[in-house]
């Protein structure tokens, strides 16, 4: 049982990544075997609109774009569970995020009216987001509305409707005090993450959890 973390963060240690890491300490605890994966670090683009993966004589499921993100669609296609995690950039996932799913959910997709999906498999998935925001403002700035299409891809592409964990109004900084950021008060945001933060973890502790259990009813 292999459950991996996709970090779409650019931070390697900060919200985005001590969720990501509490789920996978969930998954290990459920037995799975875990790997985390940051995304930043490597060096690759989005879909170069080539239908090479579409083409009928050759094999479905392939994206010939060779860079450092190639290995990383080859893990996830192996992958029993997958737990993706992006802080929230003007309502959407990072770029980084964006580019993975247009290589990794394009490539595994055909126009076929039978079977879109040429995966070959079910994978339970997670998004874990973390954000600014509050919960309110997410819905003034429809964020649910803007990662909803991404969200439909996963579900239709790894045919498991994937899990969502929220992480709101999170803290940006170490120290207000070295940026321009008079929209908040520090001392608001400390305290909601004193308020919330645990529980925001617990809840991707029980997140990986809840996926190792899935993966292990539809293996």
């Amino acid at each position: 049982m292999n459950v991996i973390a996709i970090n779409g963060s650019p931070r390697p240690n900060k919200n985005t990544a001590q969720l990501l890491n509490k789920a996978l300490e969930g998954a290990k605890q459920s037995g799975a075997t875990t790997e985390f994966i940051s995304l930043y670090p490597l060096q690759y683009r989005g879909c170069v609109s080539c239908f090479y993966c579409k083409r009928k004589d050759k094999e479905h499921g392939t994206c010939i774009v060779k860079d450092d993100l190639s290995p990383v669609i080859e893990k996830l296609k192996a992958a029993d569970a997958i737990i993706w995690g992006s802080p929230v950039y003007f309502s959407n996932m990072s770029a980084a995020m964006l580019a993975l799913f247009e290589r990794f959910l394009f490539s595994n997709y055909i126009y076929s009216a039978s079977n879109p999906s040429v995966l070959g498999k079910q994978i339970p998935s997670a998004f874990i987001y973390t954000m600014n925001m509050t919960e309110e403002q997410t819905h003034q700035f429809h964020f649910r509305d803007v990662v909803l299409p991404v969200e439909t891809g996963v579900h239709r592409i790894l045919g498991v409707e994937p899990e969502k964990l929220y992480a709101y109004n999170t803290v940006q900084f170490d120290d207000y005090s070295k940026f321009e950021s008079s929209i908040f008060s520090e001392s608001d945001k400390r305290a909601y993450k004193e308020a919330h933060f645990e529980n925001d973890l617990n809840q991707a502790f029980q997140l990986g959890q809840n996926l190792v259990a899935k993966a292990q009813a539809i293996n």
